[in-house]
């Protein structure tokens, strides 16, 4: 079974939350009120999943869940907010969410969602995609410096990663190729290694960050 915590700084919004993942089999098995309460409990009780709310006081979102993803702790954290803004889809993808979905979401997409990101999968919906290129084609950070984990990968490490930038499931990258999917699962799998990155959403933003990915290359 999924195991759940949910921060929220609205009792009614988590108790919503509650009722709607109770009901689908997913276990809840601790609350939050804000970003500060969400980070110790999963370091200690290890939710697969963790749904955050951005703006929350004492401690937001999206450094509650930077502290998370810097703990070891293999919980994954799902964004869930009403804001839909650039700068939190970029912020909270960086800080190391696996996920990122707006509070109007139909109850079985966040279902699904969870159990997506719980399962190890991100989700990069490609709305979320499309604020990550905008971001880059009209506001690049140029404080950020090529990371030099990126010299390490081979060069067909370094095509899937352009591929996985851009969006591409394993199944297309695998036929753009002309590669089975198990060697496309095994590359990837390397890549998050050698570069130490949480997962697939990540990679995506180190597309990004390193320039392998180029304004009009992402569909």
């Amino acid at each position: 079974m999924v195991r759940a915590l949910i921060a929220d700084d609205q009792e009614l919004v988590r108790s919503g939350f509650r009722l709607i993942l109770e009901l689908a089999g997913i276990d809840v098995i601790a609350e939050a009120e804000n970003g500060r309460d969400a980070v110790e409990p999963t370091r200690t009780l290890r939710p697969d999943v963790v749904l955050m709310d951005v703006r929350m006081p004492e401690l937001d979102g999206i450094e509650a869940t930077r502290r998370i993803a810097l703990s070891g702790v293999p919980s994954r954290v799902l964004i869930l907010t009403t804001f839909d803004l650039d700068e939190y889809v970029f912020q909270a993808l960086r800080a190391g969410a696996s996920g990122f979905l707006l509070k109007d979401v139909g109850r079985e997409r966040l279902v699904d969602a969870i159990r997506t990101v719980a399962a190890g999968e991100a989700l990069v919906a490609p709305t979320v995609l499309d604020r990550l290129v905008a971001h880059y084609v009209t506001r690049p950070p140029a404080q950020l410096a090529k990371p030099p984990e990126i010299a390490g990968l081979t060069q067909r490490e370094l095509e899937i990663l352009t591929l996985v930038g851009r969006g591409l499931a394993n199944p297309e990258i695998a036929s753009e190729l002309f590669v089975s999917l198990a060697t496309v699962k095994t590359h990837i799998r390397h890549i998050l290694q050698k570069v130490d990155l949480r997962d697939r959403v990540q990679a995506v933003v180190l597309a990004y960050e390193t320039g392998l990915i180029t304004p009009g290359a992402t569909h």
